[in-house]
């Protein structure tokens, strides 16, 4: 009769702990997608008409170009014969399976921050996938950066493994921002500026970047990112409401929706609550301005420019700068004109804007007039004097373009 007890008791508690250990697997898989969400991964390794998450896209550096990997379960192409301890080793420390360093292109440098839990959630999100056989393309490095033993070095010097500590100074709105942007979203890889080794330099983060993608039609182009300290070249004019709302519905009454920004709020940012959007404005709006000192461009580029704007611009974003509602952005104060790299700036003025492509899950999204390309009506030199009349006019402050920065992004 003992026996018959204790068997049946059992039975009983396995049928109670295995539905309930199936319902904790299939939570943390859900909250390892949302995760996945605001990390952008989907970004990163999916290669236009190739499969989710089966890597193949191209990252261009000054070293080389390094493509993305399949991160499906897959046990011979992808990650599913990784432990969580592979796992963990490879988001915090860098570090293959193998014991090969990857390289920074993965941001292990912002993902050594996420936390336990939700590095746990991620593993089984990824887990829980539907294996793709999708295998790794070859990287396209010179020598000697082709060999990864140098990463032994790169990491000693610029790289510092840990989680996210909170600052019990702040509130826990501002520490939740913080661990957003600079863990999961990883903001700084592309708003920060790189020294020659290509690590962020740690003194100007956020400041603006700069960037190469890999562009189907014109091959490798060059991307500025603006500077998201509140600097008045950066969001120093942006309300938490602003930024907030632009990371959420890529609509702000400073910018809307345009060029590379289009991945990361389509395919990140809109997804995330609004408490978090909210937590990450309040973060960014807390960050101390920072930039680098610009020298005033010489009189007579400002003429030439002034004269550009006045035929070409001033209609639509008016003589202030200030644009209008239902037609131009404002110009005055823009983050994306006084991006410290131009290059952007100039690929929207030269070769037109790059919309979303969403178009029917953006009916949220008023855009404004779309601008025809310039291309054929502006020479370097116009389109040069142009653009830093727009970045050094009505309190705007920006490195010149040269006519040769034009001619790049032609």
């Amino acid at each position: 009769m003992f026996s018959l007890r204790r068997a049946f008791r059992f039975v009983v508690w396995l049928g109670v702990l295995l539905p309930l250990k199936a319902f904790c697997a299939e939570a943390e898989a859900g909250r390892g997608e949302y995760l996945v969400r605001a990390a952008n991964c989907v970004s990163c390794h999916t290669a236009p008409g190739g499969p989710v998450f089966g890597g193949g896209v191209p990252f261009p550096t000054d070293f080389g170009t390094i493509y993305s990997t399949n991160i499906t379960p897959d046990a011979k192409t992808g990650i599913g014969g990784w432990t969580f301890e592979q796992f963990e080793a490879a988001m915090r420390r860098g570090l293959r399976p193998d014991g090969a360093h990857l390289y920074p292109a993965f941001p292990y440098t912002n993902f050594t921050k996420i936390d336990d839990a939700d590095l746990r959630a991620l593993y089984a999100y990824f887990m829980n996938l539907k294996p793709v056989h999708a295998p790794a393309r070859e990287n396209e490095l010179s020598f000697p950066f082709s060999e990864r033993r140098l990463m032994a070095v790169w990491n000693a010097l610029f790289f510092e493994e840990g989680r996210f500590v909170a600052d019990p100074k702040r509130s826990a709105q501002w520490n939740r921002g913080a661990y957003l942007v600079e863990s999961l979203a990883h903001c700084s890889a592309c708003h920060s500026p790189r020294n020659l080794l290509g690590a962020e330099k740690g003194d100007a983060l956020y400041t603006g970047g700069s960037f190469a993608e890999f562009d189907e039609d014109r091959g490798i182009v060059t991307r500025g990112a603006p500077n998201l300290t509140t600097s008045r070249h950066g969001l120093g004019a942006w309300s938490e409401d602003d930024i907030a709302s632009y990371l959420k519905s890529g609509i702000s009454t400073h910018a809307r929706l345009i060029g590379t920004m289009n991945e990361v709020v389509l395919n990140s940012t809109r997804y995330l609550s609004d408490g978090d959007t909210r937590a990450m404005a309040v973060y960014l709006k807390s960050l101390a301005p920072a930039g680098v000192d610009v020298r005033k461009p010489d009189e007579r580029t400002m003429a030439l420019g002034a004269k550009q704007y006045d035929i070409h611009c001033g209609t639509c974003h008016l003589p202030t700068g200030l644009g209008a509602e239902d037609t131009a952005p404002p110009l005055a104060g823009s983050t994306f004109a006084q991006a410290p790299d131009p290059s952007s700036l100039i690929d929207l003025v030269i070769n037109g804007p790059r919309l979303p492509q969403e178009a029917p899950s953006l009916a949220w999204q008023r855009p404004w007039q779309p601008m025809k390309p310039f291309r054929q009506k502006l020479s370097d030199e116009q389109a040069a004097a142009l653009l830093t009349f727009v970045r050094n006019s009505w309190g705007n402050a920006a490195p010149a373009v040269t006519p040769e920065d034009v001619g790049r992004m032609r």
